[in-house]
């Protein structure tokens, strides 16, 4: 069976130097440093788009998480790995903006490991998605305060890099909002 580009990720280093590209199952199995993308959307409620994964995911299945998140394939820019996962996952386009880089390595379940370097996308739209139902269970608009008191009473709901960043993710809409008042 030929492999195809979206069987790939791009590893990468500290830095985000590419360094090569693995498998993207044996990237995770051996815990191979690797670039990612992560999509926040925003509607004009301030209220965030979240999704709960699909049952069929190969890690993380049923747990809540951001608007969508994967891997840029090889040769294609982080932008493109992102507009294009919005589209696929939650049948939504709109504008984004890359606001931060992180890095995290976390075991997950089915003994696999992220070791992510995760570029982060804002975007707003009050548009209603078109879900994947391969890629995305169900979907729902939230508060930022809803979100933070449902993690706190059950955080084994939610996927280990969203816990990581929606804190950090809100301080930055935070930010723009008020720089957007001045």
């Amino acid at each position: 069976m030929t492999k195809k580009r979206e069987d790939f990720v791009i590893l990468v280093d500290e830095n985000d130097n590419e360094t090569g590209i693995s498998e993207k199952l044996a990237a995770h199995r051996k815990a191979l440093m690797h670039r990612a993308i992560s999509v926040f959307i925003c509607n004009s409620k301030g209220e965030w788009l979240l999704q709960r994964r699909a049952l069929n995911k190969y890690h993380s299945n049923g747990l809540w998480t951001n608007t969508c998140c994967s891997h840029p394939f090889p040769g294609e820019t982080n932008m493109e790995a992102a507009q294009r996962r919005l589209e696929e996952e939650m049948g939504l386009t709109t504008n984004l903006t890359e606001i931060f880089w992180f890095r995290y390595k976390e075991s997950l379940d089915n003994e696999l490991t992220e070791n992510e370097l995760d570029h982060v996308f804002i975007g707003f739209t009050d548009k209603h998605p078109k879900i994947n139902k391969n890629e995305v269970n169900e979907w729902q608009y939230l508060s930022f305060d809803d979100i933070k008191a449902d993690i706190k009473f059950y955080p084994e709901k939610y996927t280990v890099w969203f816990k990581m960043i929606f804190d950090r993710v809100n301080n930055e809409l935070s930010k723009s909002n008020a720089r957007q008042q001045d």
